[in-house]
């Protein structure tokens, strides 16, 4: 079994595009949650409130070639993705496209202003609107090949598409494709970009926070005033390598990943189920090797939806008791579905080098049907840890745990 390390690390969010920007907002309470006033035109939508990227454009050295099949979030990803590569050291390393690199990376969906023309076809029975492009925009995979485009290479592609757990899937698929030995380096991550349509599906299942007048005071997870959801938007970007691999050509490694653990509940679309979440995280202990006392923090998914938060804190409870802190960092830009996992990962493994742990927004006093844990307060709480956890859920069932270690 080959070890996994991580060389590089990128994100973008609205809170910021680097650890120092969104670490001082956590610090001080801010959060990139805004009134979304244009959402106000959709009949029958109850909340107008969201986490928008609000200064995100493409370099100049992207020209028209070649983001013409990259919709907003094809962008982003493409986007964090070179931020991770630079960070690593390898943006220009011809290393990258001998074959050595793949791409493990999704989205919830593609861009979804190619999805509006697509409808418009169909609807209008007029495809005039439609280009050799606007598939490749709208396709799921629309993040990962155009990565493995953009960059060269000609590794393994592999697309998550599984809602929120597309980016921790992503992550941990690649943690896999390395450490059995089928490649040497790997972009991992997920993106998404906001769009009204994300909002309506969770507004339809009562799910979304309507506090519409103060946005800044949600989404509350764990709170017992939360009402419920914010979507966002972003993107979050990896590099994992091989251990030997890095250490020859002298790497700076930040962090090594030595468990992932993905499971299903296999009983309802949409609700949660705290039986199998307590499953995953014990496999991802079980693959690390670990006890439940060697984490020292948790990542929660902690989406300040009813079920979710009781259902996953109460897992939580019975796995490592009360005394393991956590907190979810979805307070502070919202709920980025496909880019979640891949944005809490990164901002993990910063805390876990910082020794500096963000604590829980929004959250006054916790809901007395989550469970009994160690739910880190607003200003934080400085600690030096081994081992986190970072843990994510979805749609569908689907749970992931990934376990990240500090290298020494």
């Amino acid at each position: 079994m080959k070890r996994v390390v991580i060389t590089g690390m990128a994100g973008i969010s609205s809170l910021g595009h680097d650890w120092a920007t969104i670490s001082a907002a956590m610090l001080a309470g801010q959060t990139g949650i805004r009134r979304m006033d244009e959402w106000a035109q959709y009949r029958d939508l109850n909340t107008q409130l969201a986490g928008p990227v609000l200064d995100f454009a493409m370099p100049s050295h992207y020209t028209r070639k070649h983001t013409r099949s990259m919709g907003r979030v094809a962008q982003m990803a493409v986007l964090s993705a070179e931020r991770a590569l630079a960070h690593a050291d390898l943006l220009n390393n011809p290393l990258i496209q001998t074959g050595e690199m793949g791409v493990s990376f999704g989205s919830s969906i593609g861009s979804t202003s190619a999805v509006r023309e697509f409808g418009h076809a169909l609807i209008e029975k007029d495809v005039n609107g439609l280009n050799a492009n606007s598939y490749l925009r709208m396709m799921s995979h629309t993040t990962a090949v155009n990565i493995g485009v953009y960059f060269g290479l000609k590794g393994r592609v592999i697309p998550t598409s599984s809602a929120c757990t597309s980016g921790s899937q992503g992550i941990g698929y690649a943690y896999e494709a390395i450490k059995y030995g089928h490649q040497t380096l790997m972009l991992a991550g997920g993106a998404e970009e906001l769009c009204p349509t994300e909002a309506m599906v969770f507004d339809t299942l009562y799910a979304t926070s309507t506090k519409n007048d103060t946005p800044h005071l949600s989404p509350r997870p764990f709170d017992a005033g939360r009402d419920g959801l914010v979507i966002g938007e972003g993107a979050g970007c990896l590099v994992l390598e091989e251990l030997d691999h890095a250490l020859a050509r002298g790497a700076t490694i930040h962090a090594e990943i030595v468990g992932f653990a993905c499971n299903s509940d296999g009983s309802h679309v949409t609700r949660p189920e705290s039986a199998t979440m307590e499953v995953a995280m014990r496999m991802a202990l079980k693959n690390a090797q670990l006890a439940a006392e060697d984490i020292g923090y948790i990542n929660a998914h902690g989406t300040a939806t009813e079920q979710g938060d009781v259902a996953e804190s109460q897992a939580t409870f019975r796995v490592f008791g009360k005394q393991t802190p956590i907190s979810s960092l979805k307070g502070y830009f919202g709920h980025t579905l496909g880019a979640c996992g891949a944005l809490e990962a990164w901002m993990s493994v910063e805390m876990l080098n910082q020794g500096w742990y963000a604590g829980n927004v929004n959250l006054d006093q916790v809901d007395a049907a989550c469970g009994e844990l160690d739910y880190l307060p607003l200003s934080g709480r400085e600690m030096d840890c081994d081992y986190i956890m970072s843990n994510n859920f979805a749609f569908g069932g689907i749970n992931t745990s990934l376990i990240f270690k500090k290298y020494n």
